[in-house]
């Protein structure tokens, strides 16, 4: 029965859902079957979560929730109530396997990608995905296997939509290069991203695909893989060869390797030309990068089957098979494959080609800075001239750039035809609910007071632990994270001892330094470290029991979520010598990861257990990924913000050890973290608010999202004097406004001038009595009083910014709004419970100090959820036009403070704010951001001569 449910849900593939009962039957008309929903629900009520045909339903169910606008679902939305009615009546069921269906596959309401995109032509439709779908299936099934969920299969499967919808038909005839960028986060699975493109832009014509990795061998090697194993899959890495053939298959990748043998590589059924489907054909290997190719015109010739036709052309695209380079960004490597594709240039016109640009910040780009132009012309970098040079010779190529650090993708010049600026999309990731990124080791927008935090409600307490600076390091820290990744890997074997994991490999991270000549020097001290730490005598049994006391088993206990661990040390123990005796099985426990071959080593997580140190540099700071990293020792310092983002090694899926994860770290660069996190997060939620359509219009294009994003990034604007963006934010007409780009801590002449401006205001606050405000069952004193709006707008219209653009939209908007829209203001100026952190502002007070920590000399500022939920409750009744004023004096965490009560330095202070907007504000229009042009008559294009 369970076959026959499978193979009817199979058949709908390309329909939407149907009546189910009904098709099970007619495909086991011959065995007897009486298919019901009596029957369908005994056998899901008696079925695990693993048996397949509930894990297929759970797939389906999820993914016709997730659908976007097929025409089955009358137009029900995506992920509501609605949609699955459509479903459940769509599939017959009667109620009481409808509730089932409820129980077993709830909505999963997936977070959606965010799109920027300018108005296009739909192409990619459902009855064309669905017709093409090979790859795309293949691949999908294949992660069903590797244990994904069906809602994340699902949200996989709509993000990768996203992107293919906006390239150009492969089979149109106008020629169009479409440009665009994916923005994911730090090791958070962008390749399962565009391997899902590549999938589905195959299936449906692309038959040239070139994927850029980043500049290391490693990198390389680690996405050819992966591509290969989850894409390509066997047959066609056989090529036709016969896979019993031992002398046949001498050379052939991956022969005699463990996944390859256990069957973990993709399986097509057949040679995929033999079901009519494209086959592939590798122009790399994972043993070679591309190589100039001896008969490069016929490797790279597409064989048409009607000649008269384009290849493009439905009857020739569809009877080719697909070729696959994946290419390092290396400028000789990169020269190879334009000298190779010149010679086919005339062949090449016509072929449908998909560049796909991992790690696109890195190598690819050129930014708009004055030292590039040289009468009149762009001196390009190595990589990016190369890149240029695809781009000009595949008149049908699309580029596609995936990054998890963006601004520099952003600040290509976008007057720059030949560049890779995402003038067509730029789609933002949602982050995925297992993936421990910045946000899970700090504790960004915490509520929790400082002394009330635990490692049960504080990630810093949880997973992180501060260094001394490099001038007072000692061994003992490094001694500690030794010592926990010991324990670490010792509850892992406790876990698999119990039923979960299993945990192939088990790494540590030290990153120390760039340079190589480092890395030996820092090696030998760790190897000296590890057979000086007692881990064999047994010296070290009550310093490991200690640690995993205070450390390790207070976390778990909070964090575990059901996962088996060890309550006490003399559980554990057994599994320590365990721990200890992997992780120093072949006599030395680090292993160096650099351009040089230590000891004849190199790093390969796919033919072995890993449970190893790992110590370097560069090609451990990007896009390589650390599997099973568990404890982290971090000390490199870099200045460049998308650097540092990189570097973090850390982010990641931690499936099974989340509470185990740790990180020892310097205080300065924890905080350089914290500030990079809260830049993205700022960019994401911008992208998010202004994606929505506004009368079938887009609120915001790319072109138009550098002015946004340098509104708050004074580095980020262009430095070419004689050049500006055309687009220019005129008014930003957000309802919940906390601002970014206040000035330095250090220049107390600005933060003196904000003081200043908002006395006033504080002025009529403290005329009343401190009040209490109460809601959903909390309260606390402020000091609060009404004003006016034009009290309000003299106030802003005073202020000093790090950057005058970063608030100027809003002051626009705000000016604009007349009394039928805002009346006056509710100001409120919450109070501490901390009596003892008060002082007094130009003798007015005394007023609670907000601690905050500091980032490149400016405070972190956030303000206080439960105190805006208090404030916006009273701000958003329907009927109110009053705004709300969260108004927060702050200092940085080391400040000398003064007496309880006593005056302090208004240069010394931070006046952070918050604006909340009635219902009445909102724009009649819908638009939440506009623009105007510099240059009226160009109105399309992004950056303009203003000499």
């Amino acid at each position: 029965m369970a076959d026959a449910y499978l193979a009817a849900l199979d058949s709908m593939h390309r329909s939407g859902p149907r009546d189910l009962h009904s098709a099970a039957q007619f495909l086991a008309a011959d065995t007897g079957l009486s298919a019901s929903d009596g029957t369908l629900h005994a056998y899901l009520r008696d079925a695990g979560p693993n048996d397949p045909l509930r894990m297929e339903l759970r797939t389906r169910t999820a993914t016709w929730d997730n659908a976007v606008g097929p025409a089955w679902a009358e137009g029900s939305p995506a992920n509501t109530v609605a949609r699955r009615n459509v479903i459940i009546g769509r599939l017959k069921l009667n109620e009481e396997t409808a509730a089932l269906f409820d129980e077993l596959f709830p909505i999963a309401g997936i977070d959606l990608p965010t799109v920027i995109a300018p108005e296009w032509t739909p192409w990619y439709t459902s009855e064309i995905r669905n017709k093409h779908a090979y790859y795309w299936k293949h691949y999908a099934d294949y992660l069903k296997v590797k244990g994904w969920t069906p809602e994340a299969i699902s949200s996989l499967d709509i993000a990768s939509d996203r992107v293919v919808e906006r390239l150009a038909d492969p089979t149109q005839r106008e020629v169009y290069q479409a440009k665009g960028l994916v923005i994911g986060y730090v090791q958070s699975g962008k390749t399962a991203n565009f391997t899902g493109v590549l999938a589905k832009a195959i299936d449906v014509g692309y038959r040239l695909v070139i994927v850029l990795t980043g500049t290391t061998d490693l990198l390389r090697a680690q996405t050819q893989r992966r591509l290969d194993m989850e894409l390509v899959g066997v047959e066609n890495i056989l090529g036709g060869i016969d896979p019993d053939d031992a002398e046949a298959l001498d050379g052939v990748d991956y022969q005699g390797e463990a996944d390859w043998i256990s069957g973990k590589f993709v399986r097509h059924g057949s040679r995929p030309r033999e079901a009519g489907r494209p086959n592939i054909h590798r122009l790399t290997t994972q043993r070679g990068d591309y190589k100039s190719l001896q008969q490069g015109i016929t490797a790279l010739d597409f064989p048409r089957k009607d000649e008269t036709r384009p290849v493009y052309d439905p009857v020739n695209l569809f009877s080719s098979d697909a070729r696959v380079a994946v290419v390092k960004k290396n400028g000789s490597v990169l020269t190879k494959l334009v000298r190779d594709l010149k010679k086919s240039a005339a062949r090449m016109e016509d072929v449908p080609v998909l560049i796909v640009d991992d790690e696109s910040d890195q190598a690819s780009v050129n930014t708009s800075n004055p030292k590039n132009w040289k009468a009149g012309r762009k001196e390009r970098s190595a990589i990016n001239q190369l890149i240029a040079q695809l781009l000009g010779m595949l008149p049908r190529a699309q580029y596609v750039g995936y990054t998890a650090t963006p601004f520099a993708n952003v600040f290509v010049d976008p007057s720059d035809a030949e560049d890779i600026f995402p003038k067509d999309f730029l789609i933002s990731l949602p982050r995925a609910l297992e993936y421990m990124g910045a946000k899970s080791f700090h504790d960004i927008d915490s509520d929790v007071p400082e002394e009330e935090r635990t490692v049960a409600n504080s990630n810093q307490k949880a997973h992180v632990h501060l260094l001394k600076p490099d001038d007072q390091e000692d061994d003992s820290k490094l001694l500690e994270a030794m010592d926990t990744f010991v324990l670490t890997g010792a509850v892992k074997l406790y876990r698999e001892a119990h039923g979960a994991g299993p945990y192939r490999h088990h790494t540590m991270l030290v990153h120390h330094a760039m340079k190589t000549s480092a890395h030996a020097e820092q090696a030998e001290r760790v190897r000296r470290m590890w057979h000086g730490a007692g881990y064999f005598s047994g010296s070290a049994s009550e310093r490991l029991r200690r640690l995993f006391e205070t450390n390790i088993l207070p976390v778990s206990w909070a964090r575990a979520e059901g996962l088996p661990f060890p309550v006490d040390y003399a559980t554990l123990a057994p599994h320590v010598a365990h721990s200890i005796a992997r992780i120093g099985q072949t006599g030395n426990p680090v292993l160096v990861v650099n351009s040089d071959k230590i000891e004849g080593e190199d790093i390969d997580f796919e033919q072995q257990s890993v449970w190893r140190i790992l110590l370097g540099g560069n090609k451990l700071a990007r896009g390589f990924t650390v599997e099973g990293l568990t404890v982290s020792y971090y000390r490199r310092m870099t200045k460049q913000a998308d650097t540092l983002m990189q570097m973090g090694r850390w982010f990641g899926y931690r499936a099974g050890y989340r509470d185990l994860v740790r990180l020892y770290i310097t205080s300065e660069l924890y905080e350089g973290f914290e500030a990079i996190c809260r830049d993205e997060e700022y960019f994401r939620d911008e992208l998010r608010q202004y994606a929505a359509f506004v009368n079938g219009k887009p609120q915001v294009t790319p072109a138009q999202v550098p002015p946004l994003v340098a509104s708050h990034l004074e580095k980020m604007k262009p430095t070419a004097a004689n050049k500006r963006y055309n687009a220019v934010l005129a008014e930003r007409r957000t309802p919940n406004k906390e601002p970014t780009g206040y000035p330095s801590i250090n220049d107390r002449k600005s933060l003196t001038a904000n003081t200043d401006a908002f006395l006033p205001i504080l002025t009529s606050a403290t005329a009343e009595p401190l009040k209490v405000l109460s809601h959903a069952g909390r309260s606390f004193k402020a000091w609060s009083c009404n004003v006016t709006h034009g009290e309000v707008l003299d106030a802003l219209g005073r202020l000093v910014w790090d950057n005058e653009e970063c608030f100027r939209a809003d002051l626009a908007w705000l000016r604009s709004l007349g009394a039928q829209q805002l009346e006056g203001w509710l100001v409120v100026v919450p109070q501490l419970k901390n009596l003892a952190r008060v002082a007094s502002i130009a003798g007015l007070g005394p007023f609670s100090l907000h601690i905050r920590g500091v980032a490149n000399d400016h405070l972190e500022v956030k303000t206080t959820v439960e105190d805006r939920e208090a404030v916006e409750y009273i701000v958003r009744q329907p009927e109110s036009k009053l705004g709300g004023l969260l108004l927060y004096p702050m200092v940085p965490r080391d400040a000398v403070l003064p007496k309880t009560g006593e005056p302090i330095d208004p240069g010394k202070v931070v006046m952070a704010f918050r604006l909340m907007l009635p219902p009445s504000a909102v724009p009649a229009d819908g638009k939440l951001v506009t623009f105007v042009t510099r240059d009226r008559s160009r109105p399309a294009q992004a950056i303009v001569d203003v000499s």
